[in-house]
């Protein structure tokens, strides 16, 4: 798949994203500078050569990507007075999805996502702003990133223990799952440098583990 086909697949432009989800231009703007609107993930500038009757004609051209999921984060947007309710709105999303999955049984328990949250969460805001999430999750929105950093905590702990604790592969295989889930596939020329690489395809690999068939179910308690 080359990157054009890749881009149009998984991301709306910026003209689709505003005729889904029908903000006014001037307000899908304003979101962004007001810092409640994540950037593009992607952007792709070059020329544009036409060539018709009347000859070549050559003009540059911008094209914006978003995250599919921005659809539902913009309809939802008119509803707060203040970026402070939008942020805020995101920290709670954030946290009700790790609640979740420890209530399924999925031990997360990093510092980072029990004791450091709130310090994570800034740093989450300001990544989702940047666009960097709608780059790296499925829809770019506050679930699927928590569900993203649970699982690269938890498949990084399992990893990091001694080969002989390394027997009951099941903690790992549903945390490989969550995080494959939640994770985009990642443009052509970024996949080898990207986590769905490090922590699924070569975790599958190395461990044996098969992708599942259906959607991911929740830990076995």
């Amino acid at each position: 798949m080359d990157l054009t086909t890749y881009l149009h697949r998984h991301f709306y432009t910026r003209d689709q994203l505003l005729a889904l989800a029908q903000p006014s231009s001037a307000d899908f703007d304003r979101y962004q500078t007001n810092n409640v609107m994540p950037a593009p993930s992607y952007s792709v500038t070059g020329t544009l050569v036409c060539h018709s009757f009347f000859g070549e004609h050559q003009t540059p051209v911008t094209t914006e990507f978003y995250a599919k999921g921005y659809v539902d984060w913009l309809n939802q947007l008119p509803s707060f007075d203040t970026p402070t309710q939008v942020k805020a709105w995101f920290k709670e999303r954030y946290r009700t999805r790790l609640a979740q999955r420890r209530a399924e049984g999925y031990q997360v328990s990093h510092p980072k996502l029990t004791t450091e949250l709130t310090a994570h969460l800034e740093n989450e805001w300001t990544h989702f702003l940047a666009g960097t999430y709608g780059l790296c999750t499925t829809s770019g929105l506050p679930e699927d990133i928590a569900d993203k950093e649970a699982a690269v905590t938890i498949i990084e702990a399992w990893l990091q223990q001694p080969a002989h604790q390394q027997t009951d592969k099941t903690a790992l295989r549903q945390a490989v799952d969550l995080l494959d889930n939640a994770s985009a596939p990642f443009a052509p020329h970024e996949r080898k440098r990207s986590t769905r690489h490090r922590l699924i395809d070569e975790v599958r690999r190395t461990y044996g583990l098969t992708a599942p068939a259906t959607a991911i179910q929740g830990p076995i308690r």
